[in-house]
Protein backbone atom coordinates (compact mmCIF):
# COMPACT_ATOMS: atom_id res chain seq x y z
CA UNK A 1 0.00 0.00 0.00
CA UNK A 2 1.69 3.79 -0.94
CA UNK A 3 1.09 5.46 2.45
CA UNK A 4 -1.47 8.62 1.88
CA UNK A 5 0.08 11.81 2.70
CA UNK A 6 -2.92 13.76 2.55
CA UNK A 7 -4.92 14.13 5.37
CA UNK A 8 -8.61 14.72 4.77
CA UNK A 9 -11.75 13.11 6.04
CA UNK A 10 -13.62 13.15 2.17
CA UNK A 11 -14.13 10.27 -0.35
CA UNK A 12 -10.78 10.19 -2.45
CA UNK A 13 -10.18 7.69 -5.43
CA UNK A 14 -6.81 6.90 -5.51
CA UNK A 15 -6.37 8.57 -8.60
CA UNK A 16 -7.39 11.72 -6.87
CA UNK A 17 -5.19 11.60 -4.05
CA UNK A 18 -2.26 12.89 -6.43
CA UNK A 19 0.15 14.05 -3.51
CA UNK A 20 0.72 10.41 -2.93
CA UNK A 21 1.92 8.74 -5.67
CA UNK A 22 3.39 11.60 -8.55
CA UNK A 23 6.23 11.70 -6.42
CA UNK A 24 6.86 7.95 -6.94
CA UNK A 25 7.14 9.26 -11.25
CA UNK A 26 9.47 11.90 -10.77
CA UNK A 27 12.83 11.61 -12.32
CA UNK A 28 11.08 8.26 -14.32
CA UNK A 29 9.37 7.47 -17.39
CA UNK A 30 6.28 6.16 -16.93
CA UNK A 31 3.25 4.87 -18.96
CA UNK A 32 -0.23 4.91 -18.03
CA UNK A 33 -3.10 2.48 -19.21
CA UNK A 34 -6.22 4.33 -18.92
CA UNK A 35 -9.55 5.66 -20.90
CA UNK A 36 -11.97 8.05 -20.06
CA UNK A 37 -12.80 6.92 -16.79
CA UNK A 38 -9.39 7.85 -15.21
CA UNK A 39 -10.94 10.95 -13.92
CA UNK A 40 -9.20 13.25 -11.42
CA UNK A 41 -10.92 15.85 -9.19
CA UNK A 42 -8.89 17.89 -7.27
CA UNK A 43 -8.92 21.59 -5.51
CA UNK A 44 -7.75 24.03 -7.50
CA UNK A 45 -7.06 27.53 -5.66
CA UNK A 46 -7.57 31.11 -7.21
CA UNK A 47 -7.50 34.76 -6.36
CA UNK A 48 -10.99 36.66 -5.57
CA UNK A 49 -10.59 40.12 -6.58
CA UNK A 50 -12.60 43.71 -5.80
CA UNK A 51 -11.68 47.01 -6.00
CA UNK A 52 -10.07 47.27 -1.97
CA UNK A 53 -9.11 43.71 -0.95
CA UNK A 54 -8.48 40.43 -2.77
CA UNK A 55 -8.74 36.22 -0.75
CA UNK A 56 -7.89 33.49 -2.17
CA UNK A 57 -10.91 30.88 -3.04
CA UNK A 58 -10.74 27.34 -3.64
CA UNK A 59 -12.92 25.11 -6.43
CA UNK A 60 -13.06 21.41 -7.01
CA UNK A 61 -12.13 21.05 -10.66
CA UNK A 62 -12.09 17.72 -12.70
CA UNK A 63 -10.37 16.24 -16.01
CA UNK A 64 -8.73 13.54 -17.02
CA UNK A 65 -5.38 12.00 -15.44
CA UNK A 66 -3.64 12.14 -18.64
CA UNK A 67 -4.14 15.93 -19.36
CA UNK A 68 -3.32 16.82 -15.65
CA UNK A 69 -0.36 14.96 -15.86
CA UNK A 70 1.08 16.40 -19.45
CA UNK A 71 -0.16 20.29 -19.04
CA UNK A 72 0.27 20.16 -15.14
CA UNK A 73 3.49 18.56 -13.78
CA UNK A 74 6.91 18.04 -14.90
CA UNK A 75 6.61 14.17 -14.82
CA UNK A 76 8.08 12.45 -18.23
CA UNK A 77 4.82 10.66 -19.54
CA UNK A 78 6.10 9.01 -22.32
CA UNK A 79 3.03 6.35 -23.47
CA UNK A 80 -0.64 5.95 -23.43
CA UNK A 81 -1.70 2.17 -23.16
CA UNK A 82 -5.45 1.34 -24.48
CA UNK A 83 -7.69 -1.01 -23.41
CA UNK A 84 -10.86 -2.54 -24.86
CA UNK A 85 -13.05 0.54 -26.44
CA UNK A 86 -9.51 2.52 -26.49
CA UNK A 87 -8.32 5.57 -24.82
CA UNK A 88 -10.63 8.10 -25.10
CA UNK A 89 -13.72 5.66 -25.41
CA UNK A 90 -14.32 5.63 -28.92
CA UNK A 91 -14.43 2.34 -29.77
CA UNK A 92 -17.77 0.51 -29.68
CA UNK A 93 -18.47 -3.00 -28.47
CA UNK A 94 -15.60 -5.81 -29.40
CA UNK A 95 -13.92 -3.15 -31.42
CA UNK A 96 -10.73 -3.81 -32.94
CA UNK A 97 -8.38 -1.12 -31.32
CA UNK A 98 -4.81 -0.15 -33.29
CA UNK A 99 -2.14 1.77 -31.97
CA UNK A 100 -2.17 5.85 -32.76
CA UNK A 101 -1.54 8.86 -30.98
CA UNK A 102 -3.06 11.13 -29.13
CA UNK A 103 -4.82 14.76 -30.61
CA UNK A 104 -4.97 16.39 -27.41
CA UNK A 105 -1.67 15.24 -25.93
CA UNK A 106 0.46 14.16 -28.78
CA UNK A 107 1.35 11.21 -26.66
CA UNK A 108 1.97 7.66 -28.67
CA UNK A 109 -1.20 5.51 -27.79
CA UNK A 110 -0.45 1.41 -27.58
CA UNK A 111 -3.70 -1.07 -27.89
CA UNK A 112 -3.96 -3.40 -25.66
CA UNK A 113 -6.76 -4.86 -27.57
CA UNK A 114 -5.86 -4.96 -30.76
CA UNK A 115 -3.05 -8.12 -32.29
CA UNK A 116 -1.97 -8.46 -28.79
CA UNK A 117 -3.68 -8.53 -25.55
CA UNK A 118 -0.46 -7.88 -23.78
CA UNK A 119 2.13 -5.38 -23.84
CA UNK A 120 5.16 -6.93 -25.77
CA UNK A 121 9.13 -5.86 -24.57
CA UNK A 122 9.19 -3.29 -27.72
CA UNK A 123 5.90 -1.95 -26.36
CA UNK A 124 7.32 -1.35 -23.28
CA UNK A 125 10.41 -0.22 -24.31
CA UNK A 126 11.79 2.63 -22.00
CA UNK A 127 9.04 3.03 -19.19
CA UNK A 128 10.14 1.87 -15.93
CA UNK A 129 7.07 2.67 -13.98
CA UNK A 130 3.74 1.84 -15.35
CA UNK A 131 0.52 3.54 -13.85
CA UNK A 132 -2.79 1.63 -14.00
CA UNK A 133 -6.31 3.64 -13.59
CA UNK A 134 -9.15 2.22 -14.76
CA UNK A 135 -12.98 1.66 -13.32
CA UNK A 136 -13.98 -1.91 -13.29
CA UNK A 137 -17.48 -2.67 -12.64
CA UNK A 138 -16.69 -6.23 -9.96
CA UNK A 139 -17.59 -8.85 -12.92
CA UNK A 140 -15.26 -11.54 -14.38
CA UNK A 141 -16.21 -11.12 -17.67
CA UNK A 142 -15.90 -7.01 -17.93
CA UNK A 143 -12.64 -7.38 -19.79
CA UNK A 144 -10.50 -4.65 -17.37
CA UNK A 145 -9.40 -7.32 -14.73
CA UNK A 146 -7.98 -9.67 -17.74
CA UNK A 147 -5.87 -6.43 -19.39
CA UNK A 148 -4.65 -6.10 -15.59
CA UNK A 149 -3.19 -9.27 -15.45
CA UNK A 150 -1.53 -9.33 -18.75
CA UNK A 151 -0.39 -5.70 -17.56
CA UNK A 152 0.99 -7.63 -14.07
CA UNK A 153 2.64 -10.48 -16.06
CA UNK A 154 4.21 -8.24 -18.86
CA UNK A 155 5.72 -5.56 -15.91
CA UNK A 156 6.91 -8.72 -13.65
CA UNK A 157 8.63 -9.96 -17.29
CA UNK A 158 10.17 -6.44 -18.18
CA UNK A 159 10.95 -5.63 -14.41
CA UNK A 160 8.92 -2.62 -14.25
CA UNK A 161 6.88 -1.32 -11.26
CA UNK A 162 2.93 -1.26 -11.75
CA UNK A 163 1.47 1.30 -9.79
CA UNK A 164 -2.44 1.07 -9.75
CA UNK A 165 -4.74 3.92 -8.49
CA UNK A 166 -7.79 2.13 -7.24
CA UNK A 167 -11.25 2.79 -7.67
CA UNK A 168 -14.35 1.32 -5.75
CA UNK A 169 -16.50 -1.43 -7.17
CA UNK A 170 -19.50 0.36 -8.10
CA UNK A 171 -21.21 -3.42 -7.60
CA UNK A 172 -19.86 -3.19 -3.96
CA UNK A 173 -19.24 -6.40 -1.95
CA UNK A 174 -21.69 -8.64 -3.85
CA UNK A 175 -20.00 -12.17 -4.22
CA UNK A 176 -22.29 -14.43 -6.58
CA UNK A 177 -22.25 -16.49 -9.82
CA UNK A 178 -20.69 -19.63 -11.08
CA UNK A 179 -16.79 -20.26 -10.44
CA UNK A 180 -15.06 -20.51 -13.76
CA UNK A 181 -13.80 -23.83 -14.40
CA UNK A 182 -10.03 -23.44 -15.85
CA UNK A 183 -10.66 -25.62 -19.11
CA UNK A 184 -13.10 -22.43 -20.00
CA UNK A 185 -10.42 -19.45 -19.46
CA UNK A 186 -10.74 -16.67 -22.42
CA UNK A 187 -10.47 -13.61 -22.24
CA UNK A 188 -13.88 -12.84 -20.87
CA UNK A 189 -12.77 -15.29 -18.20
CA UNK A 190 -9.26 -15.71 -17.01
CA UNK A 191 -9.59 -16.81 -13.21
CA UNK A 192 -11.55 -19.59 -11.18
CA UNK A 193 -13.54 -16.81 -9.48
CA UNK A 194 -17.49 -16.15 -9.81
CA UNK A 195 -19.12 -13.94 -11.83
CA UNK A 196 -19.43 -10.96 -8.99
CA UNK A 197 -15.85 -11.10 -6.85
CA UNK A 198 -16.84 -8.41 -4.89
CA UNK A 199 -13.57 -6.65 -4.72
CA UNK A 200 -11.54 -3.02 -6.39
CA UNK A 201 -8.94 -3.76 -8.98
CA UNK A 202 -6.67 -3.12 -6.46
CA UNK A 203 -7.81 -6.03 -4.01
CA UNK A 204 -7.85 -7.94 -7.12
CA UNK A 205 -4.56 -7.26 -8.03
CA UNK A 206 -3.11 -8.57 -4.83
CA UNK A 207 -5.20 -11.96 -5.37
CA UNK A 208 -3.52 -12.15 -8.58
CA UNK A 209 -0.50 -11.75 -6.91
CA UNK A 210 -0.99 -13.96 -3.96
CA UNK A 211 -2.10 -16.85 -5.75
CA UNK A 212 0.49 -16.54 -8.61
CA UNK A 213 -1.73 -16.78 -11.22
CA UNK A 214 0.56 -15.10 -13.76
CA UNK A 215 2.73 -16.81 -16.49
CA UNK A 216 5.04 -19.54 -14.15
CA UNK A 217 3.97 -18.08 -11.13
CA UNK A 218 6.07 -14.80 -11.48
CA UNK A 219 4.96 -11.91 -9.34
CA UNK A 220 4.71 -8.25 -9.72
CA UNK A 221 6.16 -5.02 -8.00
CA UNK A 222 2.75 -3.63 -7.50
CA UNK A 223 2.31 -0.62 -5.13
CA UNK A 224 -1.47 0.27 -4.56
CA UNK A 225 -2.49 3.51 -4.10
CA UNK A 226 -6.07 2.84 -2.80
CA UNK A 227 -9.15 5.18 -1.99
CA UNK A 228 -9.84 7.59 1.17
CA UNK A 229 -12.30 7.21 3.79
CA UNK A 230 -14.28 4.49 1.46
CA UNK A 231 -15.90 1.34 2.97
CA UNK A 232 -17.21 -1.16 0.49
CA UNK A 233 -20.93 -0.45 1.50
CA UNK A 234 -20.78 3.38 0.76
CA UNK A 235 -23.27 3.27 -2.64
CA UNK A 236 -21.36 4.98 -5.02
CA UNK A 237 -22.17 6.32 -8.88
CA UNK A 238 -19.36 6.36 -11.34
CA UNK A 239 -19.13 9.84 -12.76
CA UNK A 240 -18.20 8.36 -16.47
CA UNK A 241 -19.71 5.65 -18.05
CA UNK A 242 -16.80 2.88 -18.01
CA UNK A 243 -17.31 1.69 -21.46
CA UNK A 244 -19.77 2.76 -24.35
CA UNK A 245 -22.74 -0.25 -23.35
CA UNK A 246 -22.51 0.63 -19.39
CA UNK A 247 -24.23 3.99 -19.75
CA UNK A 248 -25.73 4.10 -15.30
CA UNK A 249 -25.66 3.07 -12.41
CA UNK A 250 -28.87 0.53 -13.70
CA UNK A 251 -26.71 -1.12 -16.41
CA UNK A 252 -23.98 -1.39 -14.16
CA UNK A 253 -26.07 -2.98 -11.64
CA UNK A 254 -27.75 -5.27 -13.99
CA UNK A 255 -24.91 -6.12 -16.34
CA UNK A 256 -23.76 -9.14 -14.29
CA UNK A 257 -27.17 -10.80 -14.38
CA UNK A 258 -27.67 -10.04 -18.18
CA UNK A 259 -24.70 -10.62 -19.74
CA UNK A 260 -25.46 -13.98 -19.90
CA UNK A 261 -27.71 -13.27 -22.45
CA UNK A 262 -24.44 -12.02 -24.92
CA UNK A 263 -24.49 -16.09 -25.54
CA UNK A 264 -27.90 -16.55 -27.04
CA UNK A 265 -30.11 -14.89 -29.55
CA UNK A 266 -31.74 -12.56 -26.78
CA UNK A 267 -30.06 -8.49 -26.75
CA UNK A 268 -29.39 -7.08 -23.98
CA UNK A 269 -30.12 -3.21 -25.81
CA UNK A 270 -27.09 -2.79 -27.64
CA UNK A 271 -27.64 -0.39 -30.41
CA UNK A 272 -30.75 1.21 -27.91
CA UNK A 273 -30.09 3.88 -25.48
CA UNK A 274 -31.22 1.28 -22.48
CA UNK A 275 -28.28 -0.89 -22.94
CA UNK A 276 -27.99 -3.71 -20.36
CA UNK A 277 -31.31 -2.74 -18.70
CA UNK A 278 -33.43 -4.39 -21.76
CA UNK A 279 -33.89 -7.73 -23.54
CA UNK A 280 -35.70 -9.30 -26.43
CA UNK A 281 -35.97 -11.29 -29.02
CA UNK A 282 -37.45 -11.46 -32.21
CA UNK A 283 -38.24 -15.66 -30.87
CA UNK A 284 -40.04 -13.87 -27.77
CA UNK A 285 -43.60 -13.00 -29.13
CA UNK A 286 -45.26 -13.62 -26.33
CA UNK A 287 -43.79 -10.38 -24.48
CA UNK A 288 -46.01 -7.37 -25.69
CA UNK A 289 -43.40 -5.13 -24.89
CA UNK A 290 -40.49 -4.46 -27.50
CA UNK A 291 -37.91 -2.78 -29.42
CA UNK A 292 -35.73 -2.49 -32.50
CA UNK A 293 -31.99 -1.93 -32.38
CA UNK A 294 -30.10 -0.03 -34.53
CA UNK A 295 -26.35 1.03 -35.39
CA UNK A 296 -25.27 3.49 -32.80
CA UNK A 297 -21.69 4.45 -31.16
CA UNK A 298 -21.71 1.82 -28.63
CA UNK A 299 -22.31 -1.02 -31.57
CA UNK A 300 -21.80 -0.60 -35.07
CA UNK A 301 -23.60 -4.36 -35.82
CA UNK A 302 -25.76 -4.98 -33.02
CA UNK A 303 -27.30 -8.48 -32.18
CA UNK A 304 -30.96 -8.26 -34.04
CA UNK A 305 -30.14 -4.85 -35.94
CA UNK A 306 -33.46 -4.00 -37.20
CA UNK A 307 -35.66 -6.86 -35.70
CA UNK A 308 -38.45 -5.81 -33.36
CA UNK A 309 -37.20 -7.85 -30.00
CA UNK A 310 -39.83 -8.57 -28.00
CA UNK A 311 -39.29 -8.81 -24.13
CA UNK A 312 -39.28 -6.26 -20.93
CA UNK A 313 -37.55 -2.94 -19.94
CA UNK A 314 -35.78 -3.25 -16.78
CA UNK A 315 -34.58 0.48 -16.90
CA UNK A 316 -36.89 1.09 -13.74
CA UNK A 317 -36.40 -2.40 -11.93
CA UNK A 318 -35.27 -2.02 -8.03
CA UNK A 319 -31.09 -2.34 -7.58
CA UNK A 320 -30.32 -5.85 -7.18
CA UNK A 321 -27.83 -7.61 -4.36
CA UNK A 322 -27.12 -10.11 -6.32
CA UNK A 323 -27.02 -12.19 -9.64
CA UNK A 324 -30.41 -12.99 -10.93
CA UNK A 325 -31.59 -15.84 -13.64
CA UNK A 326 -34.86 -15.17 -13.80
CA UNK A 327 -35.04 -13.36 -16.80
CA UNK A 328 -32.85 -15.71 -18.78
CA UNK A 329 -35.04 -18.62 -17.26
CA UNK A 330 -38.52 -17.42 -18.49
CA UNK A 331 -36.59 -16.21 -21.60
CA UNK A 332 -35.25 -19.10 -22.13
CA UNK A 333 -39.05 -21.36 -21.79
CA UNK A 334 -40.57 -19.03 -23.68
CA UNK A 335 -38.75 -19.06 -26.68
CA UNK A 336 -40.21 -20.17 -29.81
CA UNK A 337 -36.59 -21.61 -31.25
CA UNK A 338 -35.16 -23.36 -28.21
CA UNK A 339 -33.00 -25.28 -30.01
CA UNK A 340 -30.92 -21.98 -31.50
CA UNK A 341 -31.29 -20.10 -28.29
CA UNK A 342 -27.59 -21.08 -27.00
CA UNK A 343 -24.62 -20.20 -28.71
CA UNK A 344 -20.72 -21.32 -27.69
CA UNK A 345 -20.04 -17.65 -25.98
CA UNK A 346 -22.35 -18.93 -23.83
CA UNK A 347 -19.80 -20.93 -22.02
CA UNK A 348 -17.22 -18.39 -22.12
CA UNK A 349 -19.32 -15.88 -19.92
CA UNK A 350 -20.76 -19.08 -17.73
CA UNK A 351 -17.13 -19.83 -17.08
CA UNK A 352 -18.69 -24.05 -16.71
CA UNK A 353 -20.82 -26.09 -19.34
CA UNK A 354 -22.91 -26.82 -16.57
CA UNK A 355 -25.07 -23.40 -16.43
CA UNK A 356 -26.19 -24.42 -19.94
CA UNK A 357 -26.81 -27.68 -19.23
CA UNK A 358 -29.03 -27.01 -16.18
CA UNK A 359 -31.50 -24.48 -17.64
CA UNK A 360 -31.39 -27.02 -20.85
CA UNK A 361 -32.96 -29.42 -18.59
CA UNK A 362 -35.36 -27.50 -16.77
CA UNK A 363 -33.66 -26.94 -13.25
CA UNK A 364 -35.24 -24.00 -10.91
CA UNK A 365 -33.09 -20.98 -9.96
CA UNK A 366 -33.18 -21.95 -6.35
CA UNK A 367 -31.63 -25.89 -7.28
CA UNK A 368 -28.90 -23.47 -9.45
CA UNK A 369 -28.06 -21.49 -7.05
CA UNK A 370 -27.11 -24.59 -4.69
CA UNK A 371 -24.68 -25.60 -7.24
CA UNK A 372 -22.87 -22.86 -6.65
CA UNK A 373 -22.69 -22.13 -3.08
CA UNK A 374 -19.39 -24.59 -2.33
CA UNK A 375 -17.58 -22.76 -5.43
CA UNK A 376 -19.03 -19.12 -3.85
CA UNK A 377 -17.67 -20.60 0.12
CA UNK A 378 -14.40 -21.26 -1.09
CA UNK A 379 -13.74 -17.90 -3.24
CA UNK A 380 -14.90 -16.08 0.11
CA UNK A 381 -12.42 -17.81 1.85
CA UNK A 382 -9.52 -16.86 -0.43
CA UNK A 383 -11.15 -13.60 -0.76
CA UNK A 384 -10.20 -12.70 2.61
CA UNK A 385 -6.33 -12.38 2.52
CA UNK A 386 -6.67 -9.62 -0.06
CA UNK A 387 -9.04 -7.04 1.13
CA UNK A 388 -7.91 -3.85 1.83
CA UNK A 389 -11.61 -2.40 2.70
CA UNK A 390 -13.67 -3.10 5.46
CA UNK A 391 -16.37 -5.81 4.82
CA UNK A 392 -17.97 -5.86 7.95
CA UNK A 393 -21.26 -5.93 5.87
CA UNK A 394 -21.44 -8.01 3.61
CA UNK A 395 -24.12 -9.02 0.95
CA UNK A 396 -25.73 -13.07 1.77
CA UNK A 397 -26.00 -14.47 -1.85
CA UNK A 398 -27.11 -17.58 -0.65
Amino acid sequence: MVKSKVKSTKFMTGADNMPSYLGLLRNKKAGILTNPSGQITYDAHYLIKDSVSQKEGVKAVTTHIVDYIVFNTKIDLVKIYAPEHGFRGEGADGETIVDGKDVKTGLPIISLYGNSKKPSPEQLEGIEVLLFDLQDVGTRFYTYISSLHYVMEACAENDIELIILDRPNPNGNMVDGPTLEKEFTSFVGMHEIPVLHGMTIGEYALMINGEKWLKDGIQCKVKIVPCENYRREMPYSLPVRPSPNLPNDQSINLYPSLCFFEGTNVSIGRGTDKQFQIYGSPFLTKFHWSFVPSPNAGSKEPPQNGKICCGEDLSQYPKLNRIELKWLLEAYRETEQPEKFFNNYFTNLAGTKKLRQQIESGMSEDDIRATWKPGLDHFREMRKKYLIYPDSFLVPTE
